[in-house]
Formats: C-alpha cells, sequence, structure tokens
C-alpha cells in the first residue's frame, strides 16, 4: 500500500482534469492511503467523494481571479493579454505559491512524507514541495512536453514569458531548490520526470507529437453512467428535446456577453440552452441584463451534473477547458470552443483538428460566427459520426483504471 496525496487549486473543476478525482477513488478502491490536500473549501466535495481530506492554509491559486474590465472595448490584441496576465498571475502568484509550498512541507511534518504527490498542472505548490520532500511527483491531467522556445509560443505569450520565467527563480531561490519538476525554456511550466496522465489519447494529440515526452501515458476516458437521481428541473423537461450546454466554467466566468450570445446561437438552431455560470457571485447590475439577453426557455444554473445533461445535447458551447472538452468528447457532443487564455487555446485547436467541432475567437463571436457555426456543426452528419468514433476512441484505452495502474508503477518502488 502506498501513501498518496492529491493535491489541486481549491476549485471543484481542478478535480476532474479528465478523471483526477475518479483515479484517487480508484486507487482507494486498491487500498492505497490517499489523501487529497487543498484549501478547506474543497472538504464538503471530498467528503461526498469518500477522499480523506487534508486541509490547508493556501494552495497557492488566486480566486477569485483579478477582476475583468471590460474587455469589449479593447483592441482584440490588448483584450487577449489581459486574459493570459489574468491567467499567469491566477497560478502563479509568487507569494500565494510560497505560503503553499510551506505549508504542504509543514503537512509532511505533521503526517509524514508521501511516497509520491499526484497533483493537477497548474499547482507550482506542489512541484516545489515535492522536490523540497524529495518524493516522486506526478502530473494528473496534462501531457508532458518538452522545452519550449520563443518561436512556438504566442506572440502575447512571448511578453509574459521573461515575467513567468522571473517569478519561478524567485520561488526556486526563496526554497533552496533546483527546479526539478519544471520545464525550462521560454514558458516554464510543472513537468514531472516521473509520469504525466493524460485523460486523452495519442490521436488527441497528433499534431503535438514532436513535442510530447516519453512520460506522458494516455489513458483515454469512459463515459460514467450516473448512479444518482436526475435533478428536477432536467426530469421536467420533455425527453425529445435536444439541449446545448453553455460553460465558461469555474474561473473565468465573467464574460456575460458570451452566454447571452452562445444561448441564442443554440436556439437559432433550435435547441434549448442549459447555461452553468459557476459559484462566481454575478453583479446584481448585470443579472437582470443577462437573463433578458436568453431566449425563453434557457435555464441558468450555478452547476450542471455533466453525466446526466451531457446524454440529452446535441452541441456545447464553451471556454476549452480541460474537463469540458473531455466530457464532451466522451458522449460523443459536438463542440464549440471559445478559447480565453492558458491551455483553453491548445484544447480548442484539437477539437478543431479532431473534427468534433469548432475553434472560435472572441471577435469572432461578436460578430455572429456562433449562429453560423452551431447550425454549420449540426447540420453535418459526418461531424457527428466522427464525435461517435473518437469517444470509442478513448474507451478503448481504459480510463482511470489503466491510469491508476501507471502510478502504481511509479510508487510500488518506494515502499
Amino acid at each position: 500500500m502506498a501513501h498518496l496525496w492529491i493535491t489541486t487549486a481549491p476549485l471543484y473543476s481542478h478535480t476532474d482534469w479528465g478523471g483526477l478525482l475518479k483515479t484517487a477513488q480508484t486507487l482507494q478502491r486498491r487500498e492505497h492511503d490517499v489523501t487529497w490536500v487543498s484549501q478547506n473549501s474543497m472538504a464538503g466535495a471530498m467528503a461526498a467523494a469518500h477522499i480523506p481530506f487534508a486541509p490547508i492554509r493556501r494552495a497557492g491559486w488566486l480566486y477569485p481571479p483579478p477582476p475583468l474590465p471590460d474587455a469589449d472595448s479593447m483592441p482584440p490584441q490588448e483584450a487577449v493579454m489581459l486574459r493570459y496576465r489574468r491567467a499567469l498571475d491566477t497560478w502563479m502568484s509568487v507569494e500565494l505559491v510560497s505560503d503553499a509550498t510551506a505549508a504542504l512541507i509543514e503537512l509532511a511534518g505533521e503526517m509524514g512524507k508521501p511516497d509520491a504527490i499526484l497533483t493537477d498542472a497548474f499547482l507550482p505548490a506542489a512541484a516545489l514541495a515535492a522536490e523540497a520532500l524529495d518524493v516522486p511527483l506526478i502530473v494528473g491531467g496534462w501531457i508532458a512536453q518538452r522545452e519550449l522556445n520563443d518561436d512556438s509560443l504566442f506572440p502575447v505569450q512571448q511578453s509574459l514569458a521573461q515575467e513567468s520565467q522571473e517569478r519561478l527563480h524567485t520561488l526556486l531561490s526563496r526554497f533552496g531548490l533546483r527546479g526539478v519538476n519544471f520545464a525550462g525554456g521560454a514558458a516554464p511550466s510543472v513537468l514531472s520526470p516521473h509520469l504525466h496522465i493524460s485523460y486523452f489519447t495519442s490521436e488527441w494529440y497528433l499534431a503535438d507529437a514532436p513535442t510530447i515526452l516519453p512520460q506522458t501515458r494516455f489513458v483515454g476516458g469512459v463515459k460514467a453512467t450516473p448512479t444518482d437521481d436526475a435533478p428536477e428541473w432536467l426530469n421536467e423537461l420533455p425527453d425529445d428535446l435536444p439541449l446545448a450546454f453553455i460553460t465558461l466554467g469555474t474561473v473565468f466566468t465573467g464574460d456575460y456577453g458570451f452566454y447571452a450570445w452562445a444561448a441564442q446561437a443554440a436556439a437559432a438552431a433550435g435547441l434549448l440552452p442549459i447555461i452553468a455560470v459557476g459559484w462566481t457571485p454575478i453583479p446584481k447590475n448585470e443579472k437582470p441584463k443577462l437573463l433578458a439577453a436568453l431566449p425563453c426557455g434557457s435555464r441558468l444554473l450555478n452547476f450542471v451534473p455533466l453525466d446526466q445533461v451531457l446524454p440529452r445535447c446535441k452541441l456545447v458551447i464553451h471556454h476549452g477547458g480541460m474537463g469540458t472538452t473531455h466530457a464532451a468528447v466522451l458522449h460523443g457532443v459536438l463542440q464549440i470552443a471559445v478559447p480565453h487564455a492558458a491551455d483553453q487555446r491548445g484544447n480548442a485547436r484539437r477539437i478543431a483538428q479532431a473534427s468534433v467541432g469548432l475553434n472560435l475567437s472572441a471577435h469572432e463571436v461578436r460578430h455572429g460566427a456562433l449562429v453560423e457555426g452551431a447550425k454549420a456543426l449540426l447540420n453535418d452528419p459526418s461531424l457527428q459520426a466522427n464525435a461517435d468514433q473518437v469517444a470509442a476512441q478513448f474507451a478503448a484505452l481504459g480510463g482511470v483504471e489503466v491510469a491508476a495502474d501507471e502510478i502504481e508503477r511509479v510508487v510500488t518502488p518506494a515502499r
């Protein structure tokens, strides 16, 4: 039996990445000692999942994110820069990451060192603490890629690369570390030398193949059969009513124009919009305007159980988040991704490359591309057939059971 920590940002969406929480449950069923480590706001979710939980004062993640100014009035390049800077400030704040790293080291002093730390890819504190404790780091939900140079980055990423490097250098200096769990190059990122688990397929990353490192294991995923009751609002809808799911995830949820445009596009394509806006409060002056802009019958919710809703969906319009992308693929649902920052651009690009949906820019959305895109996707039977084929490829790899096998290969020698 191995003693494993799983560390994530204090957001429910970060328990996923295609199967991270389900992998933890699988390891626990195999009688490993699994502890989820994050801020106390995650205690309820872990209790519901029956995973032991250890709170720390900080996980190193800034939430809520910095306020979003009115990006609609900005030039497109300036708006993109703003979104990328907000993303960097969210996951690599020097002070927050420093405090989180210290908290993890202190926890090891209280509980004993784990045999390995399994983390989401946007938690630098886990990478720093694993090096400080001299235990293997495993990244869940993200491929391992070779160092990127300036030529492979978007211009906006190039402009922030130096600042990213400076922040990482400051963190390493504070703890006297070498950075063994970080990629070098122009854009520092968390990189395990041991194992990266991707809940996608190698075919999904075909265009990225030259950059993928051998510690990456592709395990795909299998859509889950719900074991709980569907929410009342879903049961009230006619079974033959086709739905569209619309979301911006749980972090950068304040683009209210997106929800309205996406809902209108879905309705124009003959679908009922189901909109999840997360738990960040909507300002009082914004909610009436949003509700007034939604088509009749739309459902505006904080949270949507994807395994219940996606089987009834014909289309997902979203931000390109890893978990949403993965869930839509498993259920064979066509997608339109409008990426905002971070990993979302790569996810959106791969959605288009796999011919399971479209990759649109915020600029294109503001000029009406969602309506045309939604109708085009739904009127092409070959695209739905392709989405079904991709879902079958994911299921064939085995999902979380294979992920647990790979983790055991890393931790077993440590016992």
